[in-house]
């Protein structure tokens, strides 16, 4: 083991791919919750991964908040990078996973009070998945240097995060009055379609991509997963705002379109988890080939985790409502995957973090950005 990184070297090199840790431990705290078995113990194994995401979201928001501090000349350069400055698009999905623990979590402990701080923190949420959302791509357009051939996944970060505000909103909507409920509401379906037809047209494009110019390097093995993300979140976002509407619509005078709003989240929900099995399969097949070729540890590993949480959850949404059995023993699998899978990336991360290892800016690599490209002071 060499020598320990300086703490200001760690600040210096810190990214917001950091965040797709607390997006990875927060989706399994809330995919545990759900878990259809009873077992001993579960319960509070959840409550403790949520605690610990919440108090890394913290850590690493005043990490990050501290380069752009001390190193804002360098910490701007990610605004010209390709790969990096997508990772913006996990701070909002890193929150939301708060939030929703805050509301699954948080209300059983410490009381009502709790919506109130959820409330308020998921406007928060919703302001930094649009601004992503929109900021991020404009960059795309005008800073950054990109190509259909070094084109992955990675290209759906800032734009998932509306959608995964979305599903948020359909959690928090009925725990508040039916007029402010309904307000959610409404803000939760305009995420959702700020979000979901524009991610299932970067898969159409990455589907292309794929075929003309075959598999990304190793070192991008997670991407293969990150179509499952919007897929299992436009689903589980779908199918909880239709049920929503059938608790909130009546109580406004638009009962009969609650009914065809649960109707729409069942039908939508489904297709989309149809959808989501093609490029779960290919997930599969893609990674076991990597494999064997020898697969790099990396911070992106934990790409592995959040989208196998979201099309699990979703997939026990569904189970749920419908009852049907295979469902339940699908979510059950995939669960038990995400956790198995959790518990590798996160053991390998913490011996990377210890040694200093991950702490990786690449946007501070000379020639990664070209001089004319450069967003701020060099």
């Amino acid at each position: 083991m060499g020598e320990r990184v300086p703490i200001r070297e760690i600040v210096r090199q810190f990214t917001p791919n950091w965040f797709t840790v607390t997006m990875g431990t927060g989706i399994l705290s809330l995919s545990l919750n759900q878990f259809p078995l009873r077992i001993q113990g579960l319960h509070s194994v959840a409550v403790g991964l949520w605690m610990t995401n919440a108090a890394l979201f913290s850590l690493f928001s005043l990490v990050y908040l501290a380069r752009w501090i001390f190193f804002t000349a360098e910490a701007r350069r990610v605004f010209s990078h390709s790969t990096v400055s997508m990772f913006f698009g996990a701070i909002p999905m890193g929150l939301a996973t708060v939030i929703n623990g805050i509301l699954v979590f948080g209300i059983p402990i410490w009381g009502s009070e709790m919506v109130e701080i959820a409330r308020f923190l998921w406007w928060f949420d919703v302001l930094l998945a649009v601004f992503c959302g929109v900021a991020v791509p404009f960059l795309m357009f005008t800073r950054q240097e990109h190509t259909l051939e070094r084109m992955t996944a990675i290209w759906l970060l800032p734009i998932v995060a509306a959608e995964v505000s979305a599903a948020s909103g359909a959690l928090l909507a009925p725990l508040l009055s039916p007029q402010i409920g309904l307000r959610i509401l409404l803000t939760s379906y305009a995420l959702w379609a700020f979000s979901v037809p524009l991610a299932l047209s970067i898969l159409t494009i990455l589907l292309l991509r794929l075929i003309l110019h075959k598999l990304p390097p190793n070192d991008m093995a997670a991407t293969a997963w990150l179509a499952l993300g919007p897929i299992g979140t436009g689903a589980l976002g779908i199918i909880s705002l239709g049920s929503d509407a059938t608790r909130i619509l009546p109580s406004t005078g638009f009962a009969e379109v609650g009914q065809v709003a649960f109707g729409i989240g069942m039908i939508g929900a489904v297709a989309l988890l149809g959808y989501g099995m093609f490029w779960l399969l290919i997930a599969i097949l893609i990674t076991a080939g990597y494999l064997r070729q020898g697969l790099p540890f990396n911070i992106g590993w934990w790409g592995f985790t959040f989208p196998i949480g979201v099309y699990s959850l979703a997939v026990l949404s569904v189970a749920q409502l419908t009852h049907v059995t295979t469902l339940f023993a699908i979510g059950r699998t995939l669960v038990f995957g995400l956790s198995v899978l959790w518990l590798a990336v996160a053991c390998r991360t913490l011996m990377g973090a210890w040694n200093g290892t991950l702490f990786h800016s690449p946007c501070l690599i000379p020639g990664s950005i070209p001089e004319d490209r450069i967003v701020g002071p060099s």
